[in-house]
């Protein structure tokens, strides 16, 4: 049965490995995935054969980790799962189809419009479609930027750039380490935090106005037990209808127009 799991878990692993390098830039060698690190490309993932720890992989890993990369050290049959060429030497990597931005280009951006900062944050957003979505709902509503994490969520993908009907090329997006550190650092300026909840306070009943930062949880989990008590609201949409829980994106849009809404009073 223990084994069973366990093919089941590495089927599981390898139809998402597909499914990413459809979609992500994968960068294949040594030499290669030097010269990209050396060339400001943002790399979101680093995987290193295991074990293998001569001059030039020691070099990448010292890169990896100096630009926040994600390092994944796997063996061959992973390493074979990735590789599009078969000439990976050991080292494979995913680069980011657009770069991120930082969240003080977000803050930024408020002041140069002369407004009130409006974020969107994400909590484990892992649908590339969603976020493409997301991203395009922030655009149209006005949002100075989306944040998401580095870990345990989707990345900037060439499918979330098409899903994103080209917002993507105007919408600042931040990747950070440690979203409940972030939202403490933005607390510090002045921006304060409400999240989607199906049993939150329903949303036509809060005040959304001034520098706010809307947070959307994962698809099946929702808002994660930290973020939500980073939160000074949660807010609830109502709903009449038999199923009880929304899209994500669908959640946002609808979040973020009650936001855009209150501002236009």
């Amino acid at each position: 049965m223990q084994k069973m799991q366990e093919n089941y878990n590495f089927q599981k692993d390898s139809e998402k490995i597909r499914r990413d390098h459809e979609h992500t830039l994968v960068i294949e060698g040594r030499n290669a995935v030097l010269e990209a690190f050396r060339s400001g490309r943002t790399i979101d993932k680093v995987f290193v054969l295991d074990g293998c720890q001569d001059g030039p992989v020691r070099t990448i890993v010292r890169e990896a980790k100096k630009h926040g990369s994600i390092l994944n050290f796997v063996g061959k049959e992973r390493l074979s799962q990735l590789t599009q060429t078969g000439r990976h030497q050991g080292v494979i990597a995913y680069a980011a189809a657009y770069d991120y931005a930082e969240v003080e280009d977000m803050l930024k951006l408020a002041e140069e419009r002369g407004e009130d900062p409006f974020l969107i944050l994400l909590d484990g957003i892992e649908d590339p479609h969603n976020l493409g979505a997301i991203i395009r709902t922030a655009n149209i509503a006005g949002a100075h930027g989306v944040i998401i994490p580095k870990r345990r969520a989707a990345g900037l993908t060439a499918t979330v750039a098409k899903t994103s009907a080209g917002a993507l090329n105007y919408t600042p997006v931040a990747k950070v380490t440690n979203l409940v550190k972030t939202m403490d650092e933005l607390k510090k300026k002045g921006i304060w935090f409400v999240c989607a909840d199906m049993d939150g306070e329903p949303m036509y009943q809060l005040n959304l106005k001034g520098s706010i930062g809307l947070v959307i949880g994962n698809e099946g989990e929702g808002v994660s037990r930290l973020v939500r008590e980073s939160c000074d609201f949660t807010a609830g949409i109502p709903m009449r209808g038999e199923i009880t829980s929304l899209n994500a994106s669908v959640a946002c849009g609808v979040l973020a127009y009650e936001i855009v809404r209150q501002r236009m009073q």
